[in-house]
């Protein structure tokens, strides 16, 4: 069987590139291991997918090679999507920072990526694995579990390794070094903290808590909720800065963003002299929080007995609270994986390889990770139209 495109792996890349190729005339499979299409799509955005930013710019992405990404998403913008999105009547909402989350379920997305390859004609066959592949003549052949297949395009969006659950493998960097291509290292990105020092028993006893804070390492800085566990750190802020933090590194936490620590401090002293230090911070902090904040750093007691130097290391806790995470929790719950094939031997127009014509690299394969906030999304959708105008 000869195909014009045969594209691998039926998530978000895989799905928009399919379909903008058949809407060329194209004759496209999309072949998957899984047993459905877009697993990952489903259950992102706690099952409502967030998927895209009004605010997408190419400064929301992460890549060893960072203008790459550049003109894709300038040739299929979050505005595209979303006239795609409103186009099949979809009901969505902005949750905050731009962020597009669907008003019902992340089904309707799947639902209109497949709807999408219906319409135009592409194939998508599922519980497929490729067990080889190799150039031919005007293209390539693909041995598989269903028989082998020809193409002359081969557009690779089999993922990266995160969440092996849905069924994440590293086919597609496998694939990418047969043909010649450098993978960059490979990590988990958007992931939680684990913390194992003596703070793990405050993470423990405050699991469930959520909080906002502006987190930073390595010059990078979010301002969005934290989250304790009992493993130890997650939600938003977290999720953001674990993209730029490496083994040995230290996070700083401001638990105050709102406020310049040591003047709040110092207002309250003369405001509350009386008022334990425990008492005020359950003004911010949960009653808990407050309490074992205190009993971790600071002895509590009436605002008035501290003196200028202990409101400073007070002030400086609080805003700067310093922690070493002993890790990360991995792929087996990371949103999206860092590094990857690099785009520097990619096609930034077309996303062809530069070392074998006519074989693609689409999505998050590739060494480009968006923050958290439906930019990943973004990527998807604006890498797989990229390369389904020409494949």
């Amino acid at each position: 069987m000869t195909l014009d495109v045969i594209v691998l792996g039926a998530g978000a890349a895989g799905l928009m590139c399919a379909a903008t190729a058949a809407a060329r005339g194209r004759r496209v499979l999309v072949l998957d291991h899984a047993n459905k299409a877009g697993k990952k799509i489903l259950m992102s955005g706690g099952g409502r997918c967030n998927f895209t930013n009004l605010y997408t710019e190419p400064a929301n992405f992460l890549s060893q090679n960072p203008h790459f990404c550049k003109s894709a998403l300038a040739r299929y913008t979050q505005w595209d999507f979303i006239g795609l999105v409103a186009g099949y009547g979809v009901p969505y909402h902005e949750k905050k920072l731009g962020q597009l989350f669907c008003d019902n379920k992340a089904s309707d997305i799947l639902g209109l990526l497949l709807a999408e390859c219906e319409r135009t004609g592409a194939e998508v066959r599922l519980n497929t694995s490729v067990q080889e592949v190799a150039t031919v003549a005007g293209g390539y052949r693909l041995l598989t579990s269903g028989g082998a297949l020809n193409c002359q395009s081969l557009v690779v969006a089999t993922g990266g390794l995160s969440i092996p659950t849905l069924g994440a493998t590293g086919f597609g960097y496998q694939l990418a070094r047969q043909f010649g291509h450098n993978v960059l290292p490979t990590r988990a990105g958007l992931v939680p903290f684990t913390i194992t020092d003596q703070l793990k028993a405050l993470c423990t006893e405050l699991s469930g808590t959520s909080v906002d804070c502006i987190a930073s390492c390595n010059g990078q800085s979010f301002r969005e909720n934290l989250l304790f566990t009992h493993r130890g750190l997650s939600g938003p802020a977290i999720l953001q800065v674990s993209s730029f933090w490496a083994p040995g590194d230290t996070v700083s936490i401001n638990l105050l963003p709102d406020h310049n620590a040591l003047d709040w401090l110092q207002a309250q002293q003369a405001e509350r002299p009386n008022a334990e230090l425990r008492t005020v911070l359950g003004d911010l902090f949960t009653r808990k929080m407050a309490q074992l904040l205190c009993e971790q750093w600071f002895e509590s007691r009436p605002m008035k007995q501290y003196t200028p130097p202990q409101l400073q290391a007070l002030a400086a806790q609080l805003s700067e609270w310093q922690l070493v995470p002993a890790g990360t929790e991995g792929y087996r719950t990371a949103e999206v994986t860092l590094g990857g094939v690099d785009t520097r031997e990619v096609s930034s127009k077309t996303l062809e390889s530069l070392k074998s014509p006519g074989l693609y690299f689409i999505g998050e394969v590739l060494d480009v990770t968006g923050h958290l906030g439906g930019f990943n999304f973004q990527w998807a959708w604006a890498s797989g139209h990229a390369a389904g105008e020409v494949c």
